[in-house]
């Protein structure tokens, strides 16, 4: 399982704008392009893991900074989808 953690942390790493424009669509998540551009711009200079609960709270209260707090939840959602 291990290896699919790191694909996954690695894509979140270097997600760019439209490519969360595209999960978001896909996953039914309402979100700006600038939203996407912040939220994006923070998750490739963060060498996060989604796996770790500790990181994925810091991030998704950051995601709530840029984008809101409803956006942020949904962020959340898909996130848990990605590690379950």
């Amino acid at each position: 399982m291990k290896i699919f953690e790191n694909i996954i942390n690695h894509k979140i790493n270097t997600i760019t704008t439209d490519e969360l424009l595209n999960y978001a669509a896909q996953f039914e998540i309402a979100i700006s392009r600038s939203q996407a551009s912040k939220i994006a711009t923070y998750l490739r200079g963060s060498n996060v893991n989604i796996f770790d609960n500790a990181q994925r709270t810091a991030i998704i209260k950051e995601i709530a900074k840029i984008s809101g707090p409803d956006t942020a939840r949904e962020v959340n959602k898909l996130f848990l989808k990605f590690t379950s």
